[in-house]
């Protein structure tokens, strides 16, 4: 107390608070916790993140006595390869005939480097479908109805509902089934739950030129064997390529939803 008796500011010094900016950098590690300066790299924001793009199947399977629709199915792989994102692989079915029979139908040996396809569950892996078959009186080689009568698990199990397929033929005549052989496999797709994917009159004017001989329909694809002799014209093989084309992009679209 003073002599006046006022208050005396008192003199004792209080040390100041400590903080990072005051501690050398050799007292960093006797800073506590939560006032340790942190070193951000700021390279690290600017690298964006990216996904990885998901490369989508389409299965061309197919069943091929003479070739007519394997050469068909060739020329769909090439258009379907043209889409990016897209892998198309070209499977056949089993065989049904011993070779004793088919040798007395003259039937010409199977190129080995299109596999048969392993087991019907392989089509799980698949995002759409393109199937390709002679045809019987109207309706599918039996080869090919074997193979679906085999699909029996992924009916059961629904594995394909919502995928897309397309068909393509082959025919000895002109009205020996280009339309009724696709119209009459739809009930194989519907059952399956699958989405039956015409090509329309999308192929264009080629679609509609009459002077001369062309198989193919709104349906799909399609080639006239005659006694199976005939080959493929350039048309019939250019609707195959358009179809292939046409079908990726679908598969594309509608598996990226």
């Amino acid at each position: 107390m003073g002599k006046g008796g006022g208050c005396v500011p008192s003199k004792k010094k209080f040390p100041k608070p400590t903080t990072a900016a005051a501690v050398s950098d050799n007292d960093e590690d006797n800073l506590p916790e939560s006032t340790a300066p942190t070193t951000t790299n700021a390279a690290d924001d600017s690298v964006p993140t990216t996904t990885p793009t998901r490369s989508f199947k389409l299965f061309i399977v197919f069943y091929s006595m003479y070739g007519h629709v394997e050469g068909l199915a060739r020329r769909m792989k090439r258009g379907a390869d043209s889409v990016d994102g897209v892998d198309a692989v070209l499977y056949r079915v089993p065989e049904t005939l011993s070779d004793d029979v088919l040798a007395k139908m003259l039937a010409p040996p199977k190129d080995d480097s299109i596999p048969v396809i392993g087991s019907p569950e392989d089509l799980a892996d698949a995002d759409g479908f393109l199937f390709g078959f002679p045809t019987r009186y109207g309706s599918m080689a039996a080869q090919m109805k074997a193979f679906f009568d085999s699909t029996g698990q992924l009916w059961r199990e629904q594995k394909l509902a919502g995928k897309p397929a397309g068909f393509f033929v082959s025919t000895g005549t002109q009205g020996g089934g280009q339309e009724t052989t696709a119209w009459t496999a739809i009930t194989q797709l519907a059952h399956h739950g699958m989405l039956f994917v015409p090509i329309g009159y999308t192929f264009g004017a080629g679609m509609f030129k009459m002077d001369s001989i062309r198989g193919g329909s709104p349906y799909g694809a399609g080639v006239f064997a005659g006694d199976g002799t005939r080959e493929p014209s350039e048309t019939e093989l250019s609707l195959a390529e358009h179809q292939g084309k046409y079908m990726a992009a679908m598969v594309k679209r509608l598996a990226q939803g």
